[in-house]
């Protein structure tokens, strides 16, 4: 069910969410926390995609805040807040708000967001594109306990990494970290088994890669080793070597799904190393809430004393 709502209020839309599960017959309680988007027109579509399938694994009110330009002298001088409330069918396993707002709305969307939080819920904010500088001291940011962005979806990923690592406060995290979960445990898992000391390490991966970087930085502060960065033709990260006394410890995926695992006196074996769709990152951070520890070790490498 969809019910749109133009130069509407936040009151107006909670009775909307009201009429729409009377509807439907479709109670509120089951949902598990509040995911507010903060994205443009342009990547919207993909956004809710992507939460709307996350939300089959964690039921949730999906509060989208497209911020949109003035086109006309109106939008400029009237500020407007339009709603399209989707319950049902329509919203996945929760329910979405996709809000428009426009003028001086647009810079106080915190005031609009707050009204619709579940109760006694916890907030995750993502922004798909053009996370603030700040996540934390963003008025939305300041809502949430988790605050997601993306350094794929800036130009210059390695500047704005230095950027999240000035600004970086408990609950922040990234899907260029996310990214490599398969990989960490992948790699934790052969030195599990190999039970050598590392003495050198190398990421190859496409230039400019964000997650390569983090990968580089977290195996250092992890194995006390200087991690070289390898450029390849990609895409994205394609091998991880470490090397010990026996010989090297290989995780090697060139291209398609698959990885070879090469450790010394072993014969290479085959893995699944997928790279994941978008709903699948966002339902792997909505799986723990807490601070993400690792992710603060991985930004600041060895300048960062752990103990995790």
């Amino acid at each position: 069910m969809k019910i749109d709502l133009t130069d509407t209020t936040a009151g107006a839309i909670n009775k909307a969410l009201v009429q729409g599960r009377r509807a439907i017959g479709t109670p509120a309680v089951g949902m598990v926390l509040t995911m507010v988007v903060v994205t443009d027109e342009e990547n919207a579509y993909d956004a809710i995609k992507a939460v709307e399938e996350a939300s089959h694994e964690h039921p949730s009110r999906m509060l989208v805040v497209i911020k949109r330009h003035a086109r006309t002298l109106r939008d400029r001088t009237h500020s407007r807040l339009d709603a399209e409330v989707r319950v049902g069918s329509e919203a996945g396993a929760g329910e979405t708000v996709v809000l428009r707002t426009y003028g001086d709305v647009s810079d106080h969307a915190d005031s609009v967001v707050l009204p619709l939080l579940l109760p006694d819920a916890p907030v995750v904010v993502w922004w798909p594109v053009d996370a603030p500088d700040n996540p934390s001291a963003d008025p939305l940011g300041r809502l949430a306990q988790r605050r997601i962005t993306d350094l794929y979806a800036v130009e210059r990923p390695l500047e704005v990494l230095r950027t999240r690592v000035r600004f970086y406060a408990p609950g922040d995290t990234d899907l260029a970290w996310t990214r490599l979960t398969l990989w960490r445990s992948m790699l934790a898992a052969a030195l599990d088994q190999a039970r050598m000391k590392v003495t050198s390490a190398a990421v190859e991966a496409e230039a400019e890669n964000p997650s390569a970087e983090l990968l580089a930085r977290w195996l250092e502060a992890r194995l006390d080793v200087k991690a070289d960065r390898v450029v390849s033709p990609g895409p994205v990260v394609t091998t991880v070597r470490l090397g010990t006394d026996n010989g090297e410890i290989v995780l090697d995926r060139p291209e398609g799904p698959l990885a070879t695992l090469t450790l010394p006196g072993q014969p290479p074996r085959s893995l699944a190393l997928k790279v994941r769709p978008l709903s699948e990152l966002i339902a792997e951070e909505l799986r723990r809430l807490d601070a993400d520890d690792m992710y603060a070790v991985a930004l600041r490498g060895k300048g960062i004393k752990e103990t995790v």
